[in-house]
């Protein structure tokens, strides 16, 4: 009795966890906190707006420069919207977002000019209709001061502690400050501070001022008062330079139809799975189903409380989860079924089932968020966004996997439902001969291989460009337009050669591609790097000839020096993610040759969604990087589980035969396994890749690639290739 009331008591604790983080989600507890799902930060590619990064141009800047330099870049940008991001890189570059703006050129242009420091006299300042300040004489300008710095000082006659702002002039400010204050000082006339157009302070003239140091107080109540005008100041005379490397400008219509197709695309996804587990697994599916709608309105919960920016690959990353969350209780189900087929009780089952799985999973999750840490190293923007969502889903499910599914699994057999008939058993499978079929499968694997290299030969030699993938923007440089027309438009071949000729004469370059959107009434165009004059133009003549609204129109501007360092950058994250994960399979089974066979069937995914890319000429660009790292990741967890498995069967066997005996068990043993969660995260990846936009279907389909092909690897490939390696090492050792 007190066993079922314990039960049930499990079972209401996490139906009320699941019941009050979904109320959060969807509705909220006050007014202020709307609800999770709404208050989510979104990303420019789903909210639109501008993102830009300037750099410095010349020397380096100090450290104070270049924080004076964010603070007035933030000031900037929190004009258009207080949801408004600066942030400086690993390289000192800035990097700005700018959400839910509509004139987003203007955006551009504001943040792009040179800010204007002038002090003003009393006399000389006036105001128009707006309340915007007007002047035509100047005392000082920005490139007149030499320092400010807030301080503290005391009242000689109160002895009260006030905030001030030091100043210091340089030599020709000193001269003009000096009669300009002694005029003033009579009258004890204010001079006003004016910033980018605006009247930051007034400080009034107590006495002449003729060595080039001046002191403002009595306005600030805090010493973050007098540290920002201080800041002001300074900003006005810094000698930075900035140049835009990179733009991008996103409609926020565009972004809201990328949210709603990749929703809809994971609710379906998430229902077929749902449905799959319950017919597969009977009883644990249920359970599994259950924790995976807690994994789900927990992850939303703990986005909204991380303050996590939500992008449209966060998004992906999310509903891949949900494939990649079943694999988890996909090993522990399978075990329980094993362990019940060898004819223990259900309740023994279930405990040797979660025991027996917890070093696979753990060593397979670990091993992904090897790849999501490195994703998060070397990306930038949206991918950082995936490798965020990408590393919480992976915690999470571990966690809904060995904790609440073990959980409410033993809650349902306290409660009685515990025949064997509602778990199922593991029918004893004939031995399948992967060892003896190994060649068959080296071949297959070398000629995908070579096909690879012969495609991208091909592609090297019949592309204009010369270039062995369809690289996008992110890593040849230049300016992507994605222009969405009203239905009434025609698109058709004339039609594109007027648009081809329309940027042609803008950019005054030739080199201009355009193609059709699948899908959606809209073209890319792709051309040489356009400076902030040429887009406004360019946006100018889609307007007055096609009727394009500036919501409709998203483009993307990057230089050259960027694109290089992505390209490198895609290639080192590849690199340190197979050395990483190398060297964690090293430590944790004791053996390289685990290790080496594991690192080598990973490089033989990535030669094939290389091929994928190639034939389907999907856009290699920054996803291209989370793609290839999400895949490492994922096949990786399969091959775990297999040498996982290879491990426990292997005692002290020595001869060949017996080795080849535990290899063929090991795999078949894992087979059901390895294809289930292949179909479920598949489910996810294809519901993405039929109903996503765009962007979301280049990222989807090679991924579908990398599924099928990681569990061909970890199936067919690994644990005879790691057999191989072994055998040779026995000859070796026996000459």
């Amino acid at each position: 009795m007190m066993n079922k009331k314990k039960g049930i008591l499990h079972l209401f604790v996490i139906f009320a966890i699941i019941a009050l983080c979904a109320y959060t989600t969807l509705v909220g507890f006050t007014k202020a906190h709307r609800g999770s799902a709404r208050n989510i930060k979104l990303g420019l590619d789903l909210a639109g707006g501008v993102s830009i990064t300037y750099d410095v141009v010349g020397d380096k800047p100090t450290s104070e420069e270049l924080a004076d330099t964010v603070t007035m870049m933030q000031k900037r940008a929190e004009v258009h919207s207080t949801d408004s991001s600066v942030v400086t890189d690993e390289k000192g570059r800035i990097e700005i977002d700018i959400p839910g703006v509509s004139d987003a050129e203007e955006v551009l242009a504001d943040l792009g000019k040179e800010g204007s420091l002038d002090f003003v006299a009393q006399d000389d300042l006036t105001y128009d209709d707006d309340g915007k300040p007007v002047y035509s004489k100047v005392i000082l300008t920005g490139k007149d001061i030499k320092d400010a710095e807030a301080g503290q000082t005391q009242d000689e006659n109160t002895k009260n502690k006030e905030y001030v702002v030091s100043l210091k002039l340089k030599s020709k400010g000193t001269k003009k400050f000096a009669k300009a204050t002694a005029d003033a000082a009579p009258s004890k006339k204010a001079i006003h501070i004016i910033y980018d157009g605006k009247v930051i302070s007034s400080p009034r003239v107590q006495s002449e001022i003729t060595n080039g140091e001046a002191q403002i107080s009595g306005g600030f109540e805090t010493y973050d008062e007098a540290t920002e005008l201080a800041s002001y100041i300074r900003i006005g005379a810094l000698p930075v330079e900035l140049k835009a490397v990179q733009s991008q400008v996103v409609g926020a219509q565009l972004g809201q139809d990328a949210i709603r197709t990749s929703l809809i695309a994971g609710a379906i996804g998430f229902a077929l799975v749902i449905l799959f587990m319950i017919i597969f697994y009977r009883l644990p599916g249920v359970a599994a189903s259950l924790a995976l709608v807690f994994y789900l309105v927990v992850m939303l919960v703990a986005l909204n409380g991380l303050d996590i920016t939500l992008t449209l690959p966060g998004v992906a990353g999310i509903i891949l989860n949900i494939g990649m969350a079943v694999d988890a209780n996909v090993i522990i189900f399978t075990r329980i079924k094993e362990e019940l087929a060898t004819g223990k009780s259900v309740k023994q089952s279930i405990k040797l089932g979660f025991d027996k799985a917890l070093s696979a999973i753990v060593d397979g999750n670990v091993t992904t968020l090897i790849a999501a840490a490195v994703l998060y190293a070397k990306g930038s923007g949206t991918v950082k966004g995936f490798a965020t969502t990408l590393a919480i889903g992976i915690i999470l499910s571990m966690f809904t996997a060995l904790f609440i599914t073990k959980v409410i699994l033993n809650a349902m057999y306290v409660l009685g439902v515990d025949d064997v008939k509602y778990f199922g058993v593991e029918r004893k499978r004939k031995q399948i001969p992967f060892v003896q079929n190994r060649v068959k499968f080296f071949v297959i694997s070398g000629v995908l291989m070579i096909a690879c290299v012969a495609t991208l030969l091909v592609n090297k030699t019949t592309r204009l460009q010369g270039n062995i993938l369809n690289y996008g923007l992110d890593f040849l440089g230049g300016t992507t337009y994605d222009v969405t027309f009203d239905q009434d438009v025609k698109i058709d071949m004339d039609m594109k050669k007027d648009i081809e000729k329309m940027f042609g004469g803008v950019s005054g370059s030739n080199d201009v591609v355009i193609s059709e959107v699948a899908g959606e009434h809209a073209l890319t165009i792709k051309t040489v790097e356009l400076s902030e004059e040429q887009r406004n133009e360019l946006n100018k003549q889609l307007a007055d000839k096609y009727g394009v609204e500036e919501k409709n129109i998203e483009n993307n501007n990057i230089s050259a020096s960027v694109s290089d360092e992505m390209k490198s950058d895609a290639i080192v994250a590849v690199v340190i993610a197979a050395i990483c994960m190398l060297l964690y399979i090293w430590f944790r089974f004791k053996d390289i040759v685990f290790a080496g066979s594991a690192v080598l069937a990973l490089l033989h995914d990535v030669v094939v969604v290389l091929l994928v890319y190639a034939l389907t000429k999907i856009s290699v660009g920054n996803t291209f990087i989370a793609c290839m790292l999400t895949i490492v990741g994922y096949s990786i967890n399969a091959t775990i589980v297999i040498f996982d498995r290879i491990r426990e069967n292997l005692g002290n066997k020595k001869s060949a035969e017996s080795i080849a005996n535990v290899v063929n068990d090991s795999v078949t043993q894992t087979l059901t396994r390895s294809i289930n969660t292949s179909i479920t995260t598949a489910i996810m990846v294809i519901m993405l890749a039929i109903l996503g936009v765009e962007s979301v279907r280049d990222f989807a389909i090679p991924l579908l690639a990398g599924i099928v092909c990681g569990a061909y690897s970890s199936i067919c490939i690994t644990g005879t290739l790691w057999y191989s390696i072994k055998r040779i090492g026995m000859k070796k050792a026996a000459k």
